[in-house]
């Protein structure tokens, strides 16, 4: 792309007649804005206009009008005329000669600290362009702590950027709809821009799963007129309750996303038909206590489903989102989801932190809770930032972006929101980093329990703290909160060399006693074969990298061992239950069992995960290899694991029984069972089962293979990118492995 001069001195006034996009801006700003504002506006769109000249778009458009079409994305959320005019010209700096000072000088500090903020790092040499990606958005971030309109501008382009997504080449549409479902849309998620959000996700999953896409939209097509007539006969019911309930309220139908139902059947491994919550009601009301008098109307009037009633008035979500979600038995016991909330809750809801900064008399409004709430978060980025390189804080801010959350409290009451599966220690952290570097131990619901447990909801939790006491480098195995995890690696880092060679020393030590060695017992060819995959030249670098929590004692303990290196190819033995301090999962997209040739990838903050060694999500893995463990299966393991089979039959009364039957007959238990049918005459049945090994589960195979009316049963695996990225649905059939 051709630079453009700087358009330093007098504009032309014709200038704004060639942006395009920029009279319909004009038009939205000048019905909230007075008119100096949407002055300010006009002057940055023939400045972004002439700055851009010449310059244009893969579509064939001038490029102007890309910033200019950004900009009316928040123009829609009423936002302050800095951040329009940011919008207008974030690209500026970037892709013109004009510097961050010029753009001060015309429009101001806060525009071109919003402008810089967004700016990617072209400028510096990076060593992959996934590290330049993750230094761009890590820039971004540290850029948020100081004015969250960052991001909006951001999430605008971003938006703008999936709506014409279509003139890029294919395997650049994939990368930025994946960057855009891993990071932006959360990130839109955390901070409540609750429509962007939606928008990206669907934008995001049209373009990475085409496919998947088209057939979840003609699912619903199908079935939206019959559910549009059964919702309007509960809003009926509903209206009238509430009005004689003398309730004010306004009852709206709503369906659910088709990135939140795809999602949604993902996790639960479901079909869509087993999806409850696609068509729903809203019921907003004027006042809290009013939505808490309009649940009891509504559990009056259809029965509530059990454990599916969750209340975020009293305890919000961590975006500040709150609302009373229920579950009811509609006609014919269709479940149907509610959600009853205020007129502020609902605005809220939908805009999210961009309703504090809404133009509103000149005046931004910037002490609401919210808005705290998303500060609190961005302080931890901070400290997140510390953690080591670019690629390794977006990994961590990956995981605090997770929605999935866990309420505990602390001894005095108050509420903390940790993610999914946190310990005790991640606990310990989320009070304050000094808590998390001195508990000693921990009491929930007044007992006390390991510092690994992992918490549930509604549980309380007190820490013991010790003068004196450090961090315990074990616990970055286990620990799942980015917090967390950041601040037990910046404490090791600070800890001098010589402290962290001896304390690697000391848990290398700790891990080989296992097999009756110690450090110096190693043989000097498989001490020289691990400094060689480590990339490594001396021993105490080994030992340095072990004490300051960059590898794992019991996995280089193991590549050490004489008889079982890595470097001659060979597999060490792995403790299937979990035990020294690692904690070990089974990939359900393969399902491995005792007996299957399997490989072992250090997944961060989830420990060892196991795959077979044909599963394709190995491929992707392999982007790590210094992650990698070959491992084989123990020959004592007793316990049983789950297993997948596929069977397809013919399509008679009674197979899914004598299937079932045929497979309790060889003593195994069923866990789940999905059935789908291809065809008219064909059956196509998915089972999870539990085995004990490989010949356990091929006599089972064995047996429903000798019933006349089964035409084909396998194991199902992961076997290619078109087998991965298949969707679950009952027109499509699925390719499977023998065991």
């Amino acid at each position: 792309m051709d630079p453009a001069p700087s358009p330093s001195g007098p504009l032309p006034a014709s200038s704004a007649k060639r942006t395009p996009g920029l009279d319909e801006l004009l038009s939205k700003v000048a019905a909230y804005l007075p008119p100096d504002q949407v002055d300010r506006i006009r002057e940055a769109g023939r400045f972004g206009t002439l700055a851009h000249e010449g310059q244009r778009r893969r579509s064939g458009e001038p490029y102007i009008a890309h910033p200019v079409a950004a900009a009316e994305i928040l123009a829609d959320l009423h936002l302050d005329a800095d951040t329009i005019v940011s919008a207008i010209l974030h690209d500026v700096i970037e892709d013109t000669p004009i510097a961050k000072e010029e753009i001060a000088a015309r429009f101001g500090t806060d525009v071109a600290e919003i402008v810089d903020g967004v700016t990617k790092l072209d400028q510096i040499k990076f060593k992959s362009r996934e590290e330049a990606q993750a230094e761009s958005f890590r820039k971004m971030l540290m850029a948020m702590v100081r004015d969250l309109r960052v991001i909006m501008v951001k999430l605008a382009d971003r938006t703008h950027n999936m709506r014409t997504i279509d003139s890029m080449p294919v395997h650049k549409r994939r990368q930025v709809a994946r960057e855009t479902l891993e990071i932006y849309a959360p990130v839109a998620e955390r901070l409540g821009l609750y429509g962007m959000k939606l928008e990206l996700e669907d934008l995001g999953f049209q373009t990475l799963y085409p496919h998947r896409h088209r057939v979840i939209e003609r699912a619903l097509k199908r079935a939206r007129g019959n559910q549009k007539e059964f919702l309007s006969r509960i809003e009926t019911a509903l209206n009238a309750s509430l009005q004689r309930a003398s309730i004010n309220a306004t009852v709206q139908g709503r369906e659910k996303h088709l990135y939140s139902i795809y999602r949604k059947m993902r996790r639960k491994s479901a079909l869509l038909a087993e999806i409850v919550d696609v068509y729903g009601l809203r019921i907003v009301v004027d006042s809290a206590d009013t939505c808490y008098r309009a649940l009891g109307v509504v559990h009056g009037t259809f029965r509530p489903m059990p454990g599916r009633f969750k209340d975020y008035i009293a305890i919000p979500r961590v975006n500040g989102y709150q609302s009373l979600h229920t579950t009811l038995f509609g006609p014919n016991a269709v479940p149907i989801e509610v959600q009853i909330r205020t007129e502020d809750m609902h605005h809220v809801a939908e805009s999210g932190i961009a309703a504090h900064w809404k133009y509103k008399s000149g005046v931004r409004s910037n002490d609401s809770v919210q808005q705290e709430r998303a500060r609190a978060w961005l302080s931890h980025l901070v400290e997140m930032q510390e953690s080591g390189n670019s690629e390794e804080f977006i990994e961590s801010v990956k995981v605090d972006l997770f929605p999935d959350k866990v309420y505990v409290f602390t001894p005095k009451g108050a509420i903390l929101r940790l993610p999914r599966g946190a310990t005790v220690v991640d606990f310990a952290y989320a009070v304050h980093t000094d808590v998390g570097n001195r508990c000693v131990a921990a009491k929930v619901d007044r007992r006390l329990a390991p510092l690994r447990t992992v918490l549930r909801n509604g549980q309380t939790v007190q820490i013991v703290t010790a003068n004196g006491a450090q961090p315990n480098p074990s616990w970055v195995n286990f620990v799942v909160s980015a917090k967390a995890r950041s601040a037990i690696r910046h404490y090791l880092r600070s800890l001098r060399s010589n402290e962290a060679v001896e304390l690697g020393r000391q848990l290398l030590n700790a891990s080989l006693a296992e097999f009756g060695i110690d450090v110096e017992a190693v043989a000097p060819a498989a001490l020289a074969a691990t400094l060689t995959e480590f990339g490594l030249t001396e021993r105490d670098e080994l030992f340095e990298k072990v004490g300051l929590g960059e590898r794992l004692a019991p996995l280089t303990a193991r590549l050490l061992l004489p008889d079982q290196s890595n470097a001659h190819g060979e597999r060490t033995s792995l403790e299937v239950a979990g035990t020294e301090g690692l904690l070990v999962s089974y990939a359900p997209c393969c399902h491995p069992v005792p007996g299957d040739p399997i490989i072992a990838f250090l997944s961060s903050g989830r420990g060892i995960l196991i795959h077979r060694d044909e599963c394709a999500n190995v491929d992707d893995y392999h982007k790590h290899p210094d992650k990698w463990q070959p491992v084989n299966w123990q020959d004592d393991t007793t316990r049983l694991f789950s297993s997948e089979v596929r069977v397809e039959s013919a399509n008679k009364v009674g197979m899914l029984a004598a299937i079932s039957a045929a497979i309790a007959d060889t003593q195994t238990n069923i866990q789940h069972v999905t059935l789908e049918q291809r065809d008219g005459d064909i059956s196509v049945i998915t089972m999870e089962i539990e085995v004990r090994d490989r010949d356990h589960l091929a006599r089972i195979l064995k047996r429903v293979r000798r019933m006349p009316e089964v035409l084909h049963v396998a194991r199902t695996v992961l076997k290619s990118e078109a087998r991965r990225e298949r969707l679950r649905t009952p027109t499509q059939t699925t390719r499977n492995s023998d065991a």
